[in-house]
C-alpha cells in the first residue's frame, strides 16, 4: 500500500518568524540604575544628617525638660504653655523681629533697586561706582557694626560732629530705644550692595527692544519701567524678598553686637546674654531671645520650642510673602 501524504511546504525565508532576542541580563541593567543613586547619595546623605535628624530631635525635645546636666524628661506641652502664656520678653523679642521684616527688608530693596537703576544709567566709571557701592558688603558683620557704631557715636562720632556743624542736634542713635532700629536700617542700606549687584543684573538684561517700541509710542520712563522693566524683575523681587525675610527673621549678629558695643560694656569677662537688647530691649530680637534661653540659661527645651514655633511662623510668613509678591506683579494672572 502506498503512503499518498503529501509533506506541507516550506515557508520562504521571508514568511519565517524573526529570531527571538533574548533580553540583556539584569546584572548589565545595575550600574545605569545605580548611578543617579550613587550621584544623589552625598546630598540626601547631607540632606538627612545636617536638615532631617536636626528637625526630628528639636521638635523631640521641645517636649521635654532639658538642661545639659542630666538626661531629657518629657514634660508634654509645658514648654508651649509657658511661651504663650509667661514669656514676659518673648512678645518684645517677636515685636522687634517683625519689625525688621516689615521694615527692613523692604528698605534695603528699594534702596538695592533705585541704586541699580542709577548705577545703570552711568554712561563713565560703571566700574568704579560698581566696586564702591559693594565694598561695605564685603565687610565682617562684626567690624562693619563697630565700625557703623563708632561713626553714630552721640558724644565721638563724626556724623553727629557733622550736625553739630550745621548747627542740628543729633540724635542718640544706637542709644536711644527710639533710635537704635532705625540706625541698623540705615546700616542695611549700607550694606545693600550684594541685592544692588542682583538687581543690576537684571536691569541689564531688561528686554531694548520693548523699551524702544514703547518710546515710540510715547510712553514716558515711568511708564516704561513699570509696565517693562518691573514684570522683568519679578524673580528678582522674588528672591529679594523671600531671602531678606529668612535674613530678618534670624537677625542676631548686628543686633547684638551693635547692643554690646553701644552699652559700652563688651569685653571678655561679659557675656553676650548679659547686653543683648540694649537700650531698653529695643534691639531684642526672636533668635537672641532663643540664644539666651538655651546657652545663657541653659533651658534647651523651652529653646527647643521656640526653635519650633520660628520655622512654623518663617515658613507661613514666607508663603504669605512669596503670595502677596506675585499678586503684586501679576495682578492680571493672580485675577484669573
Amino acid at each position: 500500500m502506498v503512503n499518498l501524504t503529501v509533506a506541507p511546504p516550506r515557508a520562504s525565508r521571508s514568511e519565517q518568524p524573526a529570531p527571538v532576542v533574548a533580553p540583556p541580563r539584569r546584572r548589565a541593567r545595575r550600574p545605569r540604575r545605580l548611578a543617579p543613586v550613587v550621584m544623589l547619595a552625598p546630598a540626601v546623605l547631607g540632606l538627612v544628617v545636617f536638615f532631617a535628624y536636626p528637625l526630628i530631635a528639636d521638635v523631640v525635645l521641645s517636649f521635654t525638660n532639658f538642661n545639659q546636666l542630666g538626661a531629657p524628661s518629657f514634660i508634654g506641652l509645658r514648654n508651649y504653655v509657658f511661651m504663650f502664656t509667661q514669656d514676659p520678653r518673648l512678645i518684645t523679642a517677636t515685636m522687634n523681629t517683625l519689625w525688621f521684616v516689615v521694615i527692613l527688608v523692604p528698605c534695603r530693596m528699594i534702596g538695592a533697586l533705585l541704586t541699580a537703576l542709577l548705577v545703570s544709567k552711568a554712561r563713565r566709571a560703571v566700574g568704579l561706582f560698581r566696586t564702591i557701592l559693594y565694598m561695605p558688603a564685603l565687610l565682617p558683620p562684626v567690624a562693619a557694626v563697630i565700625a557703623f557704631v563708632f561713626l553714630f557715636n552721640p558724644g565721638t562720632g563724626p556724623v553727629n560732629a557733622l550736625l553739630r556743624s550745621v548747627g542740628i542736634q543729633g540724635p542718640l542713635w544706637f542709644n536711644d530705644p527710639s533710635w537704635s532700629k532705625p540706625s541698623l536700617v540705615l546700616m542695611g542700606l549700607w550694606m545693600a550692595g550684594d541685592m544692588m549687584i542682583i538687581f543690576l543684573a537684571a536691569l541689564l538684561d531688561s528686554p531694548v527692544d520693548q523699551h524702544e517700541a514703547a518710546s515710540l509710542d510715547g510712553a514716558n520712563a515711568v511708564q516704561r519701567f513699570w509696565y517693562i522693566t518691573m514684570p522683568s524683575l519679578s524673580p528678582v523681587i522674588l528672591f529679594a524678598a523671600v531671602t531678606g525675610g529668612i535674613a530678618a527673621l534670624q537677625y542676631f549678629t548686628e543686633a547684638a553686637i551693635a547692643s554690646s558695643v553701644a552699652s559700652g560694656r563688651s569685653g571678655v569677662s561679659i557675656t553676650l546674654s548679659q547686653v543683648l537688647g540694649y537700650p531698653n530691649d529695643s534691639l531684642l530680637t526672636f533668635s537672641q531671645w532663643l540664644y539666651t534661653r538655651g546657652f545663657g540659661e541653659f533651658q534647651l527645651g523651652y529653646a527647643s520650642a521656640l526653635a519650633v514655633a520660628m520655622l512654623v511662623v518663617t515658613s507661613l510668613l514666607l508663603l504669605l510673602v512669596a503670595r502677596q509678591i506675585r499678586s503684586f506683579i501679576n495682578p492680571t494672572k493672580e485675577s484669573r
